[in-house]
């Protein structure tokens, strides 16, 4: 007796049954393996936007910490400024090894998109900005050297917006004045993509901001005690220190106790498969109860019933199991699409990072908890006695 092509043979004895059960499995898998795969983008992607903003340590003016950030990796509308003196005082500190002034202004554009929307411009000056940034490669020129002049640098995405090339002039929202554009930098996956950049006296003149500044972004040098120097930092008036160690950690933290809300939702998507399989395989075996006594008597051990069910079990959350899989790779794009929408801050980056490892664990998982669902139904058919089976109706 074949024990696999009997069981294989008999999934498909009720076609719809078997069809339900396996779309079920499905989508349980489909959202493990979507969960997962967000647990891990939207680790990375933090990760990668804080180390990309290239600074140990930065300086607002002083409002909320989580304020800051959140100003510091997407940009935002609620801007606070600080003297120019102040921050030239902190860069010439011994502890500095780097420091960078940098000056952002959001604008409103109405003709961007169906609605309109924000325009993101940082002032900045090149030389520094550019070696605390060595990752930022161009496309087309390279950073304007001058701290003045009417040129602009356009992020990738910036660019694409504005449909602009080197050479190009463009207004910005609010001015009247032409800016050349004399770079163009590529996808970095960070929230520079979506920069408008000028030289840093240029963009003060222009958004009427004499002498002032958003941030000031600091790299230590070696050896130095990191928690001591924002002590001294603390004293300064009307200055928000925002460590950027710290702000990792704590958005981490927030990351790890959602963890454990996915996780239970995925434990619950498991139990719904696993009773599936439990329901489909058991209706079955009820179902073929004269059939599996006539096998008994023809000679069949209660191994090879229970094997016999329990491959069917595997059939079922195989299937299943590689099928969410694939729907988790085909539609990962759409997921992030709607992930985005409704998370209050997602870093730039991809949020739903599926790899071999997350896909292999799904369908091993998936896989054992059918099995596991499968076993008592397995076992009743084992216990099938020939004689009374034959005689029920």
């Amino acid at each position: 007796m074949n024990v696999f092509q009997l069981s294989y043979k008999n999934l498909f004895r009720r076609k719809v049954r078997t069809l339900f059960t396996i779309i079920g499995i499905t989508l349980s898998t489909w959202v493990l393996v979507t969960l997962l795969g967000f647990n891990k983008g939207y680790e990375n992607s933090l990760n990668d936007n804080i180390e990309g903003m290239g600074f140990q340590i930065v300086l607002t003016a002083k409002g909320c910490p989580y304020e800051a950030a959140t100003l510091m990796l997407k940009g935002g509308t609620g801007l606070r400024y600080m003297p120019e003196e102040m921050v030239a005082d902190v860069a010439s500190r011994k502890e500095v090894a780097q420091a960078t002034a940098q000056l952002m202004h959001v604008e409103f554009d109405p003709n961007k998109g169906e609605n309109g929307g924000s325009v993101v411009y940082l002032g900045i000056d090149p030389t520094t900005f550019a070696e605390m940034k060595p990752y930022l490669e161009f496309t087309q020129g390279k950073w304007f050297e001058q701290q003045t002049g009417n040129v602009v640098v356009l992020g990738y995405e910036a660019a694409e917006l504005e449909q602009r090339e080197v050479g190009d002039l463009m207004l910005l929202s609010g001015s009247e004045a032409e800016y050349e554009v004399v770079g163009v930098l590529k996808r970095t996956g960070t929230q520079d993509d979506g920069m408008i950049f000028l030289p840093l006296q240029t963009a003060q003149k222009a958004f009427n901001k004499q002498n002032e500044l958003t941030m000031l972004g600091i790299r230590l040098n070696k050896d130095v005690n990191q928690t001591a120097f924002e002590e001294e930092l603390y004293k300064l008036p009307d200055v928000q220190v925002v460590s950027m160690a710290q702000v990792k950690n704590t958005i981490m933290g927030l990351v790890s106790s959602a963890k454990v809300i996915v996780l239970s939702i995925a434990f619950i998507a498991f139990i719904i498969a696993m009773f599936g399989v439990l329901n489909t395989v058991l209706m079955s075996v009820f179902e073929r109860y004269q059939e599996i006594g006539i096998l008994k008597s023809m000679g069949a051990m209660p191994k090879d019933i229970f094997k016999m069910i329990l491959i069917e079990t595997t059939i079922l959350c195989s299937a299943g199991g590689l099928l969410g899989i694939g729907f988790s790779y085909l539609f990962s794009g759409i997921s992030e699409v709607a992930i985005r929408y409704f998370l209050p801050f997602a870093p730039n980056g991809k949020l739903i990072l599926i790899d071999s490892q997350i896909a292999l664990f799904a369908f091993v998982s998936i896989t054992l908890i059918g099995i596991v669902g499968g076993m008592y139904p397995a076992w009743r058919a084992s216990k099938v006695r020939p004689l009374d089976s034959i005689r029920s109706e």
